[in-house]
C-alpha cells in the first residue's frame, strides 16, 4: 500500500529541492531521514518535514511495518510563480521572479515495488520458425 504527503506551495524553487529529492528516492524511510536531518538547507529542512508526514501517515493507518518502507516517489514539481518589480535607475524597473513548488513524498513496501522480471530470452523467434526445405 501506498502512503502519501504533499506540500503544496512550499517557498522555495524546485530547482533547490531537486537535489534532496534526487538524493532520496529509492531509499528507506530511515535512511532518508538521516540523510536530509544533516543537511542545512531550507529546500531539505521542508523535504525532510514532508516525509515525516509520510511516515506519520503510514503509522496512522496501521501499516504493519512502517520502518520497513521505501521512498517510492519523490516528485518537486513548479508552482505559481509571484512576480515582483524592483525599482532600478532612470524610471526603470527590474523584475524579480518569486519561484514557489509542490513537493510530492509517496511511500510504499518494498516487496509492491520491486520490478516485474522481464520474460526470459531463452527463445529467440529464429528457433521458433520450423526451417523450409
Amino acid at each position: 500500500m501506498d502512503y502519501k504527503a504533499i506540500h503544496r506551495f512550499a517557498d522555495v524553487g524546485p530547482r533547490k529541492i531537486r537535489l534532496f529529492a534526487d538524493l532520496i528516492r529509492g531509499k528507506n524511510v530511515d535512511e532518508a531521514l538521516q540523510l536530509l536531518t544533516f543537511y542545512h538547507n531550507r529546500g531539505a529542512k521542508l523535504l525532510l518535514a514532508v516525509v515525516k508526514s509520510a511516515y506519520g501517515n503510514a503509522d496512522d493507518r496501521e501499516c504493519p511495518d512502517p520502518d520497513s518502507l521505501i521512498v517510492s516517489e519523490c516528485r518537486v514539481d513548479g508552482a505559481p510563480t509571484f512576480k515582483r518589480i524592483q525599482p532600478r535607475a532612470r524610471g526603470t524597473a527590474f523584475g524579480i521572479l518569486r519561484r514557489m513548488s509542490h513537493i510530492h513524498v509517496t511511500l510504499s513496501d518494498p516487496a509492491a515495488s520491486e520490478p516485474v522480471p522481464a520474460p526470459s530470452a531463452a527463445t529467440t523467434p529464429a528457433e521458433t520458425v520450423a526451417p523450409t526445405a
